[in-house]
């Protein structure tokens, strides 16, 4: 359980994450995951990173239970500033990072994987921000780098997802395969990627982010500015208190 780095393929670092029962990740995943991303960017065999996860999904987000367990701010603060090294250690990784998504992709999934450089998805895998269902706002950033504008805030607006085969269509997902070849997939595209020369494939994935026409860590960061509001005013607690409740009678 937690963050772990292997070596499957030669040059290729594999980043998994595994916080069971749905890899919705606590305040201290979120800096773990960032830290192994780094780590594996940094290291100079490594000419391409796969982010994949075991379980049931991706990733399901934070950690709502935390939160419902924290009387004051620091556990969403924590979660705030978390998410946002997660998401940049994606983005900033000196190689390229391919994610391996599997079943359920939501809210800080979305974070990562609209950060990544390349997608690889399983045929079972939705795409989603169900965040105004669990009182917090954030990753329209990295979903509007998944689909066009209109279907980002129709998405976001009603917490609906995307699938693989949708995304796919829109050119963001590289490759849909049955779940049982996810992991070969992400890694042969990432083998294909590691046979560049190491020097050279980091340079273009710096010159690349500098041509980016969003600055995705200051868009993100603004955005979270309106989570903490939302909690100042209370209504995030009035919606997150629901959490869990919703298919009860």
């Amino acid at each position: 359980m937690g963050v772990s780095t292997s070596r499957p393929d030669k040059g290729v670092a594999c980043v998994t994450a595994d916080f069971p029962p749905v890899n919705a990740l606590p305040v201290q995943g979120w800096y773990d995951l960032a830290d192994a991303l780094r780590a594996a960017g940094r290291d100079p065999e490594v000419r391409c990173v796969v982010l994949a996860a075991e379980g049931r999904g991706f990733n399901a987000g934070v950690d709502i239970k935390e939160m419902q367990r924290d009387g004051g701010h620091t556990a969403l603060l924590g979660a705030n500033r978390g998410c946002a090294q997660a998401f940049a250690a994606v983005y900033e990784c000196e190689v390229p990072v391919v994610a391996a998504v599997h079943g359920f992709c939501l809210g800080g999934g979305i974070g990562l994987v609209g950060n990544a450089d390349a997608i690889v998805a399983s045929e079972d895998a939705v795409f989603g921000l169900p965040e105004l269902d669990r009182g917090a706002l954030g990753a329209a950033t990295h979903l509007a780098r998944l689909v066009p504008q209109h279907l980002m805030r129709a998405l976001y607006y009603t917490s609906r997802t995307a699938s693989a085969a949708e995304l796919h269509a829109h050119g963001s997902v590289w490759k849909v395969v049955p779940a049982a070849a996810l992991r070969a997939a992400a890694l042969e595209l990432a083998a294909e990627i590691a046979r560049k020369d190491g020097e050279l494939i980091r340079l273009a994935k710096a010159a690349i982010n500098g041509i980016d026409p969003v600055d995705v860590r200051r868009s993100y960061r603004f955005e979270q500015g309106f989570t903490f509001e939302a909690n100042l005013s209370g209504v995030a607690d009035r919606i997150r208190d629901t959490f869990g409740k919703e298919t009860r009678a």
